[in-house]
């Protein structure tokens, strides 16, 4: 049986990482498409690592919730399970998840807008904003997909194929009306799967859900786990 479970902000929000840009007032001025995308960061790439240095620091401070630990477990017990993240954080990874899939890039990752050389960078701060190439001294940019560019295709491929052939599909902490990614659960249950979905509110999914759990990821993965092994 292939269990795939797709995540997004809500599963983190228990462990305290703000949905985007959170309640700190020195951002409150900015709405996220002023400052991931592009264009802002040719603009003003000073102004976009501090923004994303505030966050890496936020998320540094932060431990996995029982939510990112309950999806952990569920790799280590289901032979074919595979998790597909629209979070940045790396919660997934710190919980113990191997089988991760990242459709939005990992904030934790640099590459170079030149050469294409990329690291994996966990200091928080950055000693140096906006960080430069140890390779060719060109500016680094954080390792996420920002509005207006293609999710990775490798990871898209991906997840669509892992989508359409699983058993049970489960959406945890996101409202999935965000496309590509909000296709995958309705490929999902069209092509035969069980759709389940853990949100504290009603979502456009509901209606398709063969179980629709109004709790927080924590507690309604439990509820989850009952459900796979009746199924």
């Amino acid at each position: 049986m292939r269990i795939v479970v797709l995540t997004g902000a809500g599963i983190s929000a228990e462990s305290g990482i703000p949905t985007f840009r959170g309640k700190d007032g020195l951002w409150n001025k900015f709405r996220p498409q002023d400052l991931a995308t592009p264009s802002a960061f040719e603009r003003d790439p000073v102004t976009v690592w501090k923004w994303y240095d505030w966050r890496r620091q936020i998320i540094a401070k932060a431990e996995p919730n029982e939510g990112h630990r309950i999806i952990a477990r569920m790799e280590q017990e289901f032979d074919d399970f595979y998790l597909i993240t629209q979070n940045v954080d790396g919660l997934h990874q710190r919980a113990g998840s191997k089988k991760v899939i990242e459709l939005h890039g990992n904030i934790w990752t640099l590459r170079c807008t030149s050469c294409s050389h990329q690291k994996t960078d966990y200091r928080a701060p950055l000693p140096e904003i906006p960080p430069s190439c140890e390779r060719c001294g060109a500016l680094m940019r954080p390792g996420v997909v920002w509005f207006g560019e293609s999710l990775p295709e490798d990871a898209l491929n991906l997840s669509m194929d892992l989508s359409r052939s699983a058993d049970i599909f489960v959406v945890v902490g996101t409202s999935a009306t965000v496309y590509p990614a909000a296709q995958l659960p309705i490929l999902a249950r069209s092509s035969g799967a069980k759709l389940v979905e853990v949100n504290p509110q009603e979502t456009d999914l509901t209606s398709y859900a063969d179980l629709s759990v109004r709790k927080k990821a924590s507690d309604g993965l439990r509820e989850v786990l009952e459900f796979i092994y009746t199924n």
